[in-house]
């Protein structure tokens, strides 16, 4: 398990997959990037529909963050979980990410008597290019923080997108043979990602009207950036201040991440073709 010290986050290892559906709060790092993970079910139980896993490639070069929010509770959501885990094992070495997530609504839709469906985010940093690519499955547009300009923005707006057709990005299980656009987006060391469940952008303001992700980009505007480790803390203090029911009515997670520049071993890059022999390590732990 990870450190949840913020100011000295644990190293996640090569070749493993860590996450689950319980309540979190940790920092970690991998080659790149520092990772600050906030969730907390529903009525603070042990588990609920908010899905979250973290990979890292044989050499460490990719981080693979898949956020999902499953309909339903209990065992459903506990199968749809572990589904998903082994998706991210199956792809940990892909650098793209097109065929997972369409993978991902194919599980969904084999499913059908379950009547299971989820909205998704699927991000993939490849640390030498400071690349990253994301899906969005209906889920809330990320926040993308460019360090260079000090600005905070909807993360579509910063990016470069291979659209898919007319249907594309609807949530998992509700399209058969559903496509994804792909987004892409070159990283400077200082920049920050925030993404984010339906429960930060259904909180509400003063006034008792719905935030969205426009609103909740006002919110995050108005922290100081310059301590990443406390930037989700203070929007959740912000919501909850603002309104009790705010993050208390549903599944609440928040994953933040920052470029920091640090790059894979020459270890790590020694070790790559040995640990491709061996199995993904599973750190997962999935309540129903």
């Amino acid at each position: 398990m990870f450190s949840a010290n913020a100011n000295s986050p644990e190293r996640m290892q090569c070749m493993e997959v860590w996450g689950g559906n319980s309540p979190v709060a940790r920092s970690f790092r991998t080659p790149g990037l520092k990772l600050w993970l906030h969730s907390r079910p529903y009525k603070g139980a042990e588990s609920g529909g908010d899905v979250y896993y973290v990979s890292s490639c044989a050499s460490g070069r990719i981080t693979r963050f898949l956020l999902a929010d499953v309909s339903g509770h209990g065992q459903k959501v506990a199968q749809m979980a572990a589904g998903l885990r082994d998706l991210m094992r199956q792809n940990i070495n892909l650098i793209k990410q097109t065929r997972f997530v369409s993978e991902m609504n194919r599980q969904f839709v084999a499913h059908p008597q379950d009547g299971g469906f989820a909205t998704a985010l699927v991000c993939t940093y490849f640390a030498p290019s400071r690349t990253l690519q994301f899906c969005n499955a209906g889920h809330p547009m990320p926040l993308i923080y460019v360090a260079r300009t000090s600005q905070w923005s909807l993360a579509s707006e910063r990016a470069t997108v291979q659209r898919g057709s007319e249907f594309a990005d609807a949530p998992l299980g509700v399209i058969e043979g559903g496509d994804y656009s792909l987004f892409s987006i070159q990283l400077s060391y200082g920049d920050m990602m925030l993404c984010v469940s339906d429960a930060y952008t259904e909180a509400v303001d003063s006034e008792g009207e719905q935030l969205g992700q426009n609103g909740l980009l006002r919110i995050v505007e108005q922290i100081d950036p310059s301590e990443p480790a406390e930037i989700i803390p203070k929007l959740i203090g912000r919501l909850t201040r603002t309104s009790s029911d705010n993050l208390a009515s549903d599944d609440a997670t928040a994953l933040l991440f920052q470029c920091d520049g640090s790059k894979t071993t020459v270890q790590d890059n020694l070790l790559a073709p040995f640990r491709l022999l061996r199995p993904v390590r599973d750190k997962t732990v999935i309540h129903a």
